[in-house]
Order: structure tokens, then C-alpha cells, then sequence
């Protein structure tokens, strides 16, 4: 039996214990076992039925609620130095778990294991910075007139949910509960269907490290029956959104007719603008980084590449080369680079797309005969779409818009950088971009110019969580990471003190102050 087939023989009986008999709502103990629809989680190399579970829909919602309320008193009740002290807890736990975490993550996305592994670390990191966090969220005094003693206070909301998606479903669920937890609120993670069982596993590891039952919730569910009313319910205070531009602004319209605020980290078709002047070896290896990577199957991907006129074959070239060296196989598999799309749908669409694009002029650079290995039995039915490398996307070609979401490159050409800004900003989304030029300047113009979130200048997909991340137009608002997270998930409380005598505004109401008049400025 080979190494392969060994992990991913472990895999399923990690996802069997996950996810037992249909496992709807877990907060660490507690296990709640929806009635609703059946779900199946499908291997994505090979399409065979892995696990299946039931949507707890309203009925486990309310669960979540009612834990999530209770622990949400329990974990703001231990302050800022005891809930440190658990974040710290769990990420030695997590990291003494981290390969069978991996294993759980590649077997439900088909991420290659090196990326899972990854992945694992940098949640690892998470805990422990953001269990800093919880021991520096502080309000401030204020500088008001004489007489008076005012300061702030910053307060969590109480609970958050955090939707969060497919593509990595544990590095999202850190990430994006991680500084509302630190904040003091509890948190209810409501992962994709088709990726539930990390987080489920997460859940447990929070509650093992010393967490409040409650504290962190998992609530795998459907969109439309669980997942409505965790975003809709007056008991949760914010909802962070990770996902497609339609349903983000669909959650967000709802969540705001119930008065909750949110946080959207929608879509992306990020640029990556090369000049005549970059480093072109650096410069293909960072464009096939970016798009390839996962697959494609991420927010932040390179998928549009715009390069100077004087220089597209030669780069292009390259990439060519470079493609045609990337590892695509088992996820497994260690030296795998790149895996399978996660779940069929996706497949079908990333497939559709590619047609379409092709019927619009777009000119395919490379084979994508899939290898052998992969063809052959058990993975001839699996969702493998090989790297593919699009020239001459135009303006008018509906990939230049659309979020691909898989592993296709669109390239096309520009002759100055008056045209390559205006195309690199000429699409509805803003999360992210890259420029290559050895010309300092032109750099900082670039980054300056651009209408993303983030930008990288000759490197691509750098982060940390002291980095905000999030986009611009319709690639969401808010940020969940970053110095402005703590504002993000806490509230901010004006609290004012006389400290010498106030006249009463009215002599015959000595003693009755109107707090409106008592200070220049005042409101009401």
C-alpha cells in the first residue's frame, strides 16, 4: 500500500469521526444531528461519495444561538488575559494536530497536502497573534474641556457569525473568527456544505484547549435554511461574509433589514501588470504563482495578466515552459502542485467558461492533456481541469470581467502605462493586483493608482494579519484583519464624568442637569 493511499485512507476515517451520523451543529461537546436534507461530500480527485451528513436548517440554528449567547458570557467573562491564555491553548493544540487537520482539508477541497500544510502553519501563527490582540484592545481618555473626565470603551457585539467558503474552509474560519474571538465575542462559523469537517474539528480543538462551550460554534448548513437565520437573527451582532458578489450582497440585504452590520469579502479578477522593463524570469514564475496556486480557486488569484506589447512573447514563452513543469496529481501526494477543482458545480462552470472565452477569440497557449496517472483509474472521473494559459483576452471578451475561480490565466497586451492602469481598474472588482517594473516610481504610481485592496509590487499573495485585506467597489467593504480590526468587531462606548460642580441650566432646576447643554458640542 503506498503513502498515498494511506493518507487517504486516514482521511476518510478522520471525516467519519467528524462527521457522525450526520453531524449538524458542534460547539466543542454538543453535538447536534440535523433532519433536513441530505448533503453529500464528494472526493474531489476521484468524484466518490466520502461522507454525507443532514442540514440542521432552523432547528439547529437556534442551537447555535442558544450556545453561542451562553458562551459568549462565559468568554467575555474570562478578560482580555484569560481568553489570551486559551487562543495561546489552542494554537499549541492545533499544531499537535496539524497533519490530520491537513488531511481533513485536502480530502473535502482537494488541495494538494503541501498547501494544506501550509496552510495549517499559517493558522497556527494566527492564534498566536491574535491571543496578543486580546491583551491590547484598550479604549482611550479624550482631550474635552476642563471639568471633565471622558473616555472610551471598546466593547464586543456579542456574537458573530462568520459564512465562510469552500476553497479554505479552515484558514478562513481562523482568519475571520480569530479577531472577533480576541475582542470577546463569540463566534458561530457557518463553513460551506461542501467543506464542513475542519471547522467541525476546530471547534472540538477550541473546546479541548480550555474555550467556554459556545465560545466558537460550528454550523455546517445550508445557505438558504441555516445559514438565513444566522445572519438574520437579533441575537448576532455582526456577520463577516466570504464569497460570491451576489450572495454577499444578498446576506448583507438581509442582515441590514435585520440591523446587523457586515463585513464582505466578495470576488476578485485581480491584475498582474508587467512592463517592458521587469524582471521577466521573477515576473512569470510570480503570474504563474498567482493564478495557479489552489488551482485558481481564490479570491486574490492573479487570472488577468496584462503585458507590455514589446515583451509578450518572450514572457509568454516562459510561461509556456513554466506551466508545463507545474506537479498535477493526487493531492496526497506530497510533490502534488496542483489539485482538482473542489466540487463538481464549480467544475461545470470553470469548463463553460472556458468555452465561452474561446468562442470570443481568446487563443489557448498550452496543451492540457491531463497526465496519465490521473486519466487512469481511481481519478477518471475526478474534477481535474489542467492549467490553462488564455492569450488575447480582450476588452470584450467576458473573461476579462468574470471570475473565473479555477486555474485559467487571461492574458492580453498594452503599449503605455496610461492604458495598463485603466485596464487594470477596468473591471467591477477591487481586491487585489500586482505591478512588475524595475522603475521605482512607476511602482508607487501603480500602487497608488489602483482600485484594489491590496497590491503587490514584483512579488504576489504576500499577507499577515497586521496587513488589512479586503477590496474596493464590488469586491466587498470592511476589513477583517489589520490595526483596524479591533474596531471592526468591537463598539465603541463614550463614557463622560464631571469632575468639578455644573451650574444647573435652569435656577429653579438646581440640581437638574440636561446633559445636551452641559458641554459645547453636546447631541440630542
Amino acid at each position: 500500500m503506498s503513502e498515498t493511499t494511506t493518507r487517504t485512507g486516514l482521511a476518510r476515517e478522520l471525516l467519519a469521526v467528524q462527521l457522525p451520523d450526520g453531524i449538524g451543529v458542534c460547539a466543542g461537546e454538543e453535538v447536534f444531528a440535523g433532519r433536513g436534507t441530505l448533503v453529500e461530500l464528494r472526493d474531489p480527485a476521484r468524484d466518490e461519495l466520502a461522507a454525507e451528513w443532514r442540514d440542521p436548517g432552523a432547528e439547529g440554528a437556534e442551537i447555535a444561538l442558544e450556545l453561542a449567547t451562553e458562551g459568549f458570557r462565559k468568554w467575555t467573562g474570562l478578560g482580555p488575559s484569560g481568553r489570551a491564555d486559551v487562543l495561546r491553548a489552542t494554537a499549541r493544540v492545533i499544531e499537535s494536530n496539524s497533519h490530520e487537520l491537513a488531511l481533513l482539508e485536502t480530502a473535502t477541497t482537494g488541495k494538494p497536502l503541501r498547501d494544506t500544510t501550509a496552510e495549517l502553519r499559517a493558522v497556527v501563527r494566527m492564534f498566536s497573534f491574535y491571543a496578543g490582540w486580546a491583551e491590547r484592545i484598550n479604549g482611550e481618555t479624550l482631550g474635552v474641556p476642563d471639568g471633565w473626565h471622558a473616555y472610551t470603551l471598546l466593547q464586543p457585539f456579542g456574537v458573530v457569525t462568520a459564512v465562510t467558503p469552500w476553497n479554505a474552509p479552515i484558514l478562513t474560519a481562523a482568519a475571520n473568527a480569530l479577531p472577533a474571538l480576541a475582542a470577546g465575542n463569540a463566534v458561530i462559523v457557518k463553513p460551506s456544505e461542501f467543506t464542513p469537517a475542519s471547522t467541525v474539528r476546530l471547534a472540538r480543538l477550541f473546546r479541548t484547549a480550555g474555550a467556554p462551550l459556545g465560545a466558537l460554534t460550528a454550523a455546517p448548513g445550508l445557505g438558504p435554511t441555516t445559514g438565513a437565520v444566522l445572519t438574520t437573527d437579533p441575537r448576532v451582532g455582526k456577520i463577516v461574509f466570504i464569497g460570491s458578489v451576489e450572495t454577499g450582497r444578498a446576506v448583507a440585504a438581509a442582515a441590514a433589514t435585520a440591523g446587523i452590520p457586515s463585513v464582505l469579502e466578495l470576488g476578485g479578477k485581480s491584475a498582474n501588470v508587467v512592463f517592458a522593463d521587469a524582471d521577466l524570469e521573477a515576473a512569470a514564475a510570480g503570474a504563474l504563482s498567482a493564478v495557479f496556486s489552489g488551482a485558481g480557486q481564490s479570491c486574490q488569484a492573479g487570472s488577468r495578466l496584462l503585458v507590455q506589447k514589446s515583451v509578450h512573447d518572450e514572457l509568454l514563452d516562459r510561461m509556456v515552459t513554466g506551466v508545463g513543469r507545474l506537479r498535477v496529481g493526487d493531492p496526497m501526494d506530497t510533490s502534488t502542485e496542483i489539485g482538482p477543482i473542489v466540487h463538481r458545480a464549480q467544475y461545470d462552470r470553470v469548463t463553460r467558461l472556458l468555452e465561452v472565452g474561446l468562442e470570443r477569440g481568446a487563443r489557448q497557449l498550452n496543451d492540457t492533456a491531463l497526465p496519465r496517472g490521473i486519466t487512469d483509474h481511481p481519478f477518471r472521473e475526478g474534477n481535474w481541469i489542467m492549467p490553462v494559459l488564455l492569450d488575447r483576452v480582450t476588452r470584450d471578451n467576458p473573461l476579462e470581467h468574470t471570475e473565473i475561480f479555477g486555474p485559467v490565466l487571461c492574458v492580453d497586451t498594452f503599449d503605455d502605462e496610461a492604458e495598463a492602469m485603466a485596464r487594470a481598474n477596468g473591471t467591477r472588482f477591487g481586491l487585489a493586483g500586482a505591478v512588475w517594473t524595475g522603475d521605482v516610481s512607476r511602482a508607487h504610481r501603480f500602487a497608488a493608482g489602483a482600485e484594489a485592496g491590496t497590491f503587490y509590487i514584483n512579488c504576489y499573495k504576500a499577507g499577515h494579519p497586521l496587513a488589512p485585506f479586503g477590496g474596493f467597489k464590488a469586491s466587498g467593504w470592511g476589513r477583517a484583519s489589520g490595526r483596524g480590526v479591533v474596531e471592526e468587531f468591537t463598539q465603541s462606548k463614550a463614557v463622560w464624568l464631571p469632575t468639578r460642580p455644573l451650574a444647573a441650566p435652569f435656577p429653579s432646576l438646581e440640581g437638574v442637569l440636561d446633559p445636551a447643554s452641559a458641554i459645547d458640542g453636546g447631541r440630542g
